[in-house]
């Protein structure tokens, strides 16, 4: 990611959902249209008197699909543009996204996940790892970023607009309802200074200023244009694997017996069962970047463990990326809860211990 230049530090008691909006805007975001659904109404609600405040761009949108196509031509005119939602909102922003994508539109999608399938509830869950990760109709992908705790949602909040612009390139932050509400205690800096944002943007649309002959299309009708330029579609996601994925160790040593992979909330929920075990030998990988995902490192893991355990708020999405990772499957284990349900550090203890070997 570029180089930033951080400024006027301050700690600050907040929300979730409302520390999205204060890193879009610290990052330059100046164009939000979205759709009230919860748990993520909180964003659009702050943004609608933020956005004034700053001189930027406030638009309540008839719906979600009428939404992603306001980023889509924000984004196209060089706009830094957000829009944020929850699960059934996301769904029909599918269309949208795989156009972004197609026609190398930046923008920046915050999905606050509640349950499924259909309507659901408005309980935390993590059933939309799919749909992030394996997204719509085409040969696409999305960078999704999966945070786990409040200041996470601030920090890749912000990057998520680098990432965008560098890449071109729509960004995903998978967030969940807990997330949205939780609130914490959070460093925050009120303005970042990033080289993405000075660099002139040759590709963008002007409208008639100049008459430069931009277009910015995703349809390629010319016999084989199309399979070239999903081959150099291909080529950019090769080089965000190369240079961009993430991911935290905790309590991960020499000596780890047992590791959890999990992400988001379940990961943070599984920093308190290996508290629970006194940190004996049991340590967690957390994948921060879900899409590239750091399969190379959870490899290179396995091979020193004898158990791992898969824990989500769902019935095994993130579970088919580990198996393809890790060649060993007899060490794998799962657990999970959905449609809202919420795990305690206690079940998973009672669990891990439930499967000692």
């Amino acid at each position: 990611m570029g180089k930033t230049v951080k400024n006027e530090i301050e700690k600050v008691f907040i929300k979730g959902n409302h520390a999205v909006v204060e890193a879009a805007i610290a990052a330059g975001c100046r164009f939000y249209a979205g759709y009230p659904i919860t748990p993520q109404n909180e964003i659009p609600q702050l943004m609608s008197k933020r956005m004034p405040e700053i001189g930027g761009t406030f638009i309540q949108a008839e719906s979600e699909l009428i939404s992603i196509n306001f980023i889509l031509g924000a984004g196209a005119a060089g706009a830094r543009a957000l829009t944020t939602s929850s699960s059934p909102g996301i769904s029909l922003m599918m269309e949208g996204l795989s156009y972004m994508a197609g026609a190398e539109i930046p923008g920046v999608i915050v999905n606050v996940q509640r349950g499924g399938p259909g309507l659901g509830n408005i309980a935390p869950a993590q059933s939309d790892y799919y749909q992030a990760v394996k997204p719509g109709h085409g040969d696409f992908h999305m960078i999704v970023l999966g945070p786990h705790n409040t200041q996470d949602m601030f920090d890749y909040a912000f990057k998520a607009f680098d990432l965008a612009d560098k890449y071109r390139i729509p960004v995903i932050i998978l967030a969940d309802g807990l997330l949205g509400q939780l609130m914490e205690n959070i460093t925050i800096q009120k303005e970042y200074i990033s080289e993405y944002l000075t660099v002139q943007k040759d590709w963008a649309l002007t409208g008639a200023k100049g008459r430069n002959g931009r277009r910015v299309c995703s349809l390629r009708m010319k016999p084989g244009g199309l399979e070239e330029h999903v081959n150099h579609l291909q080529e950019k996601y090769n080089r965000i694997k190369e240079n961009e994925i993430e991911y935290e160790t905790f309590n991960v040593n020499d000596d780890t017996e047992t590791l959890i992979v999990a992400f988001g909330t379940a990961a943070r929920i599984s920093k308190g069962a290996i508290s629970l075990a006194g940190n004996r030998n049991i340590g967690l990988f957390r994948p921060i970047t879900l899409w590239p995902f750091p399969s190379e490192k959870l490899l290179e893991l396995s091979k020193q463990v004898k158990q791992i355990f898969v824990f989500e708020l769902n019935l095994g999405q993130m579970l088919d990326d580990v198996k393809i990772a890790v060649n060993d499957h007899d060490k794998i284990n799962f657990y999970g809860r959905t449609g809202g349900g919420i795990f305690t550090p206690e079940e998973l203890f009672n669990f891990i211990q439930s499967k000692d070997k």
